[in-house]
Parts: structure tokens; C-alpha cells; sequence
């Protein structure tokens, strides 16, 4: 009875019961003569591009809302459109969806900080990792651009859905709320997408996008009052390149090295803590003088 499937003490199998993918090269250029390749890059831009488009009309569907709304309390509207709760839910909900919709093609990235822990992780190779962020850029100002086309008065005069630190709160405070932000979207995408965690709930793989989904969601809601949330390059780049103000530039940098800074974190944490990558290293090591 007890076997290879008896679950061992600390929730470890006492028999590995999956595979660890090997790391992908560095440099893959057969990947540039396969289909599957530039289909990987397609759905990355039209995923981007559809996040854009949904989040940022709710930000600017908000923002005029309330603009023209008369009640106000302490400066601030009440009762009127999806407030920040519903932002949140929309930056969440989209990614939950698109990340279902993209992740048996491309991986479901959807954003350069993902792409980079990935790339960090050696789960995909430096020339995809580059290609995707090229196409997640390229996806998030198309995105912004057809939501301008659609309402640019209000997109203009609600400033674009661009990300910029808020007033009152230091650089500092902002640079700290990405890295720590992205760090927690990050960390939850290696922990969805565990082999560990895949071989033990198969059964589920539907529940793979939603933690994404509540990370963005909850990420959204500490840190819109700071930054307006970036935790996406290419979210934060997209809007910026249509709307083109020089606050949305002047703070740009923080929505770059911030998510940068958190997903190598959560790369770190997770491959070399969490899945003992460091140790596992040094025993093959020591095994193979």
C-alpha cells in the first residue's frame, strides 16, 4: 500500500509523480522557422492589445463620469460609475479571461515583467522573451490608440489612462508599490503554472488563470491610489506613446525598472528558494566532481 502515490510528510511526495521541463536555451533560432512561433507572437498582441482596450475605456468611462457628476463629497464622487473596485475588477477580470484564452499558444504573458521572470526562470528563451515584449509593446499602443479613436475628447481630457505617481506620494513610495506589486502578480504565475502543482490539481487546469486574475485584481485595488498601477510595461507604455504628456513620460522609468526589479525577485524566490533550485544545483555538483 504504501507506494510511489503515499504523500509524505510536509505535503511532499515520497516519489517524484512529475517532470520539470528543461530549460529552454538561451538562443533559439529554430524557433524562427516555426509556425507556432509568430502564432505565439499574434496572440501575445491581440491579447495586449484587447487588455488595453477594455481597461483603459473603464478608467476613461470613469474619469467622465465623474467629472460631470455633482456629487462630490471632501472632492471626491460618490455613487457614480465603477468606482476603483470596478477598475480593478476590469484589469482583473481581462486578464483572467485573456490569460484562458492565450495560454495553450503563447503562455498567456500578456505583459514584459511575466516575460522577463520567464525569461529569468529559462522558461523561454532570450529571442522570445524579446519578441513577446516587442509584440505585448506594439499590441498596448494599439490598444490605447482605438480607445482614443473611439472617445478622443474624453480621452483627452481624462488623461489618457496613462499611469504617473500621484501627488503627495515620493518616488520612492512608487517605485516600492511596483516592484512589491509585480512581485505578487510574478510569484502568483510561477505558482499557477507549477509542474508540481499541475501533476496534483490536472484536474482544475481551468483554476490556472484565475489566481493570475485575483492578483491583478488585488494589486489593483492597494495601488491605484499610488501609481494608477502599472505592474505591465506595456500597459503603462501604450497609453503613454497615444496620450503623449510629458507627466506620463517624466515617471515612465518607474513603470519599467519597478516591474523589472519585482519579477526578478519573484523568479529568485521561487526557482531558488520555494523549489530548492540553489540546492538542487549544488548536490549535482557535488555528485559530479
Amino acid at each position: 500500500m504504501a507506494g510511489n502515490d503515499v504523500i509524505a510528510e510536509h505535503g511532499s511526495f515520497t516519489a517524484k509523480d512529475y517532470h520539470d521541463p528543461p530549460p529552454e536555451p538561451l538562443l533559439d533560432t529554430i524557433e524562427l522557422r516555426k509556425w507556432s512561433f509568430y502564432r505565439a507572437l499574434i496572440a501575445e498582441f491581440v491579447a495586449t492589445l484587447l487588455f488595453l482596450y477594455i481597461s483603459i475605456l473603464t478608467v476613461i468611462g470613469y474619469k467622465s463620469q465623474t467629472a460631470t457628476s455633482p456629487k462630490h463629497c471632501a472632492g471626491v464622487s460618490v455613487g457614480v460609475g465603477v468606482g476603483v473596485l470596478g477598475i480593478a475588477w476590469a484589469f482583473g477580470g481581462m486578464i483572467f479571461v485573456l490569460v484562458y484564452c492565450t495560454a495553450g499558444i503563447s503562455g498567456g504573458h500578456i505583459n514584459p515583467a511575466v516575460t522577463f521572470g520567464m525569461l529569468l526562470a529559462r522558461k523561454v528563451s532570450l529571442i522570445r522573451a524579446v519578441m513577446y515584449m516587442v509584440a505585448q509593446c506594439l499590441g498596448a499602443i494599439c490598444g490605447a490608440g482605438i480607445v482614443k479613436a473611439f472617445q478622443k475628447t474624453h480621452y483627452n481630457q481624462n488623461g489618457g489612462g496613462a499611469n504617473k505617481l500621484t501627488d503627495g506620494y515620493s518616488t520612492g513610495v512608487g517605485l516600492g508599490a511596483e516592484i512589491i506589486g509585480t512581485f505578487v502578480l510574478v510569484y502568483t504565475v510561477f505558482s499557477a503554472t507549477d509542474p508540481k502543482r499541475n501533476a496534483r490539481d490536472s484536474h482544475v487546469p481551468v483554476l490556472i488563470p484565475l489566481p493570475i486574475g485575483f492578483a491583478v485584481f488585488m494589486v489593483h485595488l492597494a495601488t491605484i491610489p499610488i501609481t494608477g498601477t502599472g505592474i505591465n510595461p506595456a500597459r503603462s507604455l501604450g497609453p503613454a506613446v497615444i496620450y503623449n504628456q510629458s507627466k506620463a513620460w517624466d515617471d515612465q522609468w518607474m513603470f519599467w525598472v519597478g516591474p523589472f526589479i519585482g519579477a526578478a525577485i519573484a523568479a529568485f524566490y521561487h526557482q531558488f528558494i520555494l523549489r530548492a533550485g540553489a540546492v538542487k544545483a549544488l548536490s549535482s555538483f557535488r555528485s559530479n566532481p
